[in-house]
């Protein structure tokens, strides 16, 4: 088959998450747990299947762009084969990230795992629940001028109360839910309302989910001879890390304050969190709480700490880009088929290594030389995507950064959240992993940078 430029563009589409449930995703997925130091998703399906029936909450974190989304979905179809119910799903579609308190967390839960319920034609009777929905509305309804939230309706046909499905054996309950997070996801005065209504009913709420729902599910997914019922929440990590209350900011309200709550769910539940949390003076109370420390997913390691290139991660690399523009050959043909993509393989490892190990910076590089010229890629389009690059990190440098970048570089270590902000957030410095040990190196595109050789 031959190559097709568009095709190659389109797979290396950094805004695409893979979904390994569909065989033509899985098609592109690289194995990179050798090179990052530990396979997170074997050891966060071992928590889930060696606790049986026992509900567990883990947490799991990462840069944004580094892989988080793609090895949820490779939990999500390992727990499939082994005969659990998985309800993933990206709380952006139902939260505003600025503006999350726990009402909304468990009114997305609720809904995502009815509606994956409903589709799995589970029976369900959450009464306690549609009389909670109804009441929101009504409230909604009374005290929002203009909001008319409209009865829900399934298959075109309207529907008696909100939640309720024209169908003797059961409610479409997360249409109902659903009717009512649009609206509070797209209004601040909605969500203000909503929480007044919902946040001295959390225990109630928690209860009616456990009870209506989670124990329900996992009753009848017992009596079908599967393992249970698992919840895995992605892009919580995107939460503003801005002040909630008391001084306490979002990500530590929600995750340390309110982790009792998020943790009472009666099924397995995997969250993603905001990195920060990570390097926050609240990282031991956040253990304590979860009752297990957070798994923060590296980066893949195209060197390793004293500098010498990392063979193996540069040979995982090689193979994410060759994947892309020719899935159906094995590695060792894809190698073979190099330059049709590359003027030689020292320029795909050139590629490899610009990007530090961090995935999505991968394919960004690789858009961007397909968005000036037709393969074969030279070294030399190769460096002036990766000049432009550094021409637009280094516009958001100032003095002090530039010394801690130094630092880092000299002593390969972040210390603290003010470090974190300023480095890792911003993709300036890169987390590794290897024998156990955790370390950190600056984003290779900022090495040939002049303001790196200068004095303090």
């Amino acid at each position: 088959m031959a190559f097709n430029p568009g095709q190659f563009f389109r797979t290396c589409n950094p805004s695409k998450t893979l979904n390994l449930s569909r065989a033509e995703d899985a098609r592109y997925y690289i194995d990179f747990a050798a090179v990052r130091g530990a396979d997170l998703v074997r050891e966060l399906r071992r928590t889930i299947t060696l606790s049986g029936s026992e509900p567990t909450c883990q947490l799991f974190t990462g840069h944004i762009g580094c892989g988080k989304s793609t090895e949820l979905s490779r939990l999500q179809r390992d727990l499939e084969a082994e005969g659990y119910q998985v309800v993933y799903f990206e709380s952006t579609d139902d939260l505003d990230m600025g503006d999350v308190d726990i009402s909304d967390i468990l009114l997305a839960i609720a809904k995502q795992v009815s509606q994956t319920l409903e589709q799995a034609q589970l029976r369900l009777a959450p009464n306690r629940f549609q009389q909670l929905l109804q009441s929101t509305v009504d409230l909604l309804n009374s005290e929002v001028t203009g909001l008319k939230l409209k009865l829900p309706e399934v298959g075109g046909v309207k529907l008696d109360t909100v939640g309720l499905e024209a169908k003797p054996d059961g409610y479409a309950l997360s249409v109902g839910i659903g009717e009512i997070t649009t609206k509070a996801k797209d209004s601040k005065d909605v969500r203000s309302l909503l929480r007044q209504h919902l946040e001295p009913r959390i225990n109630t709420i928690l209860e009616v989910i456990n009870s209506e729902l989670i124990d329900t599910a996992n009753q009848q997914l017992q009596d079908q001879g599967k393992a249970g019922l698992v919840v895995i929440v992605d892009n919580l990590d995107r939460i503003d890390n801005k002040p909630r209350v008391q001084d306490r900011r979002q990500p530590e309200y929600l995750f340390v304050d309110r982790g009792d709550q998020l943790k009472k769910l009666r099924c397995h539940v995997v969250y993603t969190i905001p990195l920060v949390l990570s390097f926050s003076n609240e990282k031991e109370n956040l253990t304590n709480r979860f009752g297990s420390s957070p798994q923060v997913l590296p980066m893949v390691r195209t060197q390793n700490r004293d500098g010498s290139p990392c063979v193996e991660g540069l040979e995982a690399l090689r193979q994410m880009v060759l994947a892309r523009a020719f899935p159906a050959l094995s590695p060792e043909q894809r190698l073979v088929q190099v330059g049709e993509i590359f003027d030689q393989v020292g320029t795909l490892d050139h590629l490899c290594q610009a990007s530090g190990g961090h995935v999505r910076n991968l394919l960004v590089l690789v858009n961007d030389c397909l968005k000036k010229a037709d393969p074969p890629f030279t070294d030399t389009l190769l460096k002036q995507v990766v000049s432009l690059r550094l021409s637009e990190l280094t516009k958001a440098i100032d003095t002090t950064e530039w010394a801690l970048l130094r630092e880092v570089a000299r002593t390969k270590a972040v210390r603290g959240e003010g470090e974190y902000q300023t480095l890792l957030r911003s993709l300036f410095v890169f987390e590794y992993r290897d024998a156990g040990q955790t370390w950190f190196d600056l984003n290779p595109v900022l090495r040939s940078a002049q303001e790196l050789t200068a004095h303090d």
